[in-house]
């Protein structure tokens, strides 16, 4: 079938923030991430494929060609089928267990895989800055391999959040403690900042204590490692302290 034009339309649309917030709707793209949704609690709206002999039971679900699809892909190569699902309402923040916190993480291949990170780790409770990129944005979607069916997102003001916790707050920070001597808790939010500049000053002032992860290179040059790296790092020393 062809798309009618208030199809393309939509979904053409959803590509940018300010209409997936309009719409409360989100793209997912090929066979894994989009059945990791149909197996969850997100709600679908509509499914477009090549081929419906896995989707034969779902009521909204179009047969278009392949070269609908492309149209309607952000993939280069794209795979053979699109969903849209409903973005579900907010949750309820969290203030116990291991709580990631992320100050402006603006890359959405970063903001992905710290997402499948806290799906491996066990960490359910990502909160995120409002000038964090977009959790439905489509890179992130894709990156996130379908964990984030898994992973409870909440954007607010971080500040606020902060100030009103009770549970330490460990800021990742060149300068900190050595992470692999400090006594981590079981109970905490890990806060990591912006790929370029870190952690705020106004969240700086919020943190209880300063970890980092020490070079053991000769030379140690290196300015920094990547957010999703280092995140891999201070999630796995948290776990395995407790």
């Amino acid at each position: 079938m062809a798309l009618s034009k208030n199809q393309f339309k939509l979904i053409t649309s959803l590509k940018q923030k300010k209409y997936r917030l309009k719409y409360k709707l989100f793209i997912a793209e090929g066979t894994k991430v989009v059945e990791e949704f149909l197996n969850s609690n997100f709600e679908l709206d509509q499914l477009f494929c090549v081929n419906n002999s896995a989707y034969e039971n779902i009521e909204d679900c179009y047969i278009v060609s392949e070269a609908v699809l492309k149209k309607i892909s952000s993939l280069k190569t794209p795979n053979n089928v699109v969903g849209i699902f409903k973005i579900p309402e907010v949750k309820k923040l969290k203030n116990e267990g291991l709580i990631l916190v992320l100050d402006g993480v603006n890359d959405p291949g970063n903001l992905g895989t710290i997402i499948r990170l806290c799906d491996w780790f066990g960490v359910d409770q990502l909160i995120c800055s409002e000038n964090s990129v977009d959790c439905y944005n489509t890179k992130v979607v894709q990156a996130t391999m379908g964990s984030l069916t898994r992973v409870s997102i909440v954007y607010t003001d971080i500040s606020d959040y902060l100030k009103g916790t009770e549970l330490p707050i460990f800021a990742s920070l060149m300068e900190g403690e050595n992470v692999y001597t400090s006594n981590l808790p079981k109970n905490g939010i890990l806060v990591m900042g912006n790929e370029a500049n870190g952690i705020s000053e106004k969240i700086l002032s919020l943190k209880t204590q300063s970890i980092s992860i020490p070079r053991f290179g000769e030379v140690r040059q290196t300015e920094s490692l990547n957010v999703a790296t280092a995140t891999a790092i201070l999630l796995s020393e948290f776990k395995r302290s407790t």
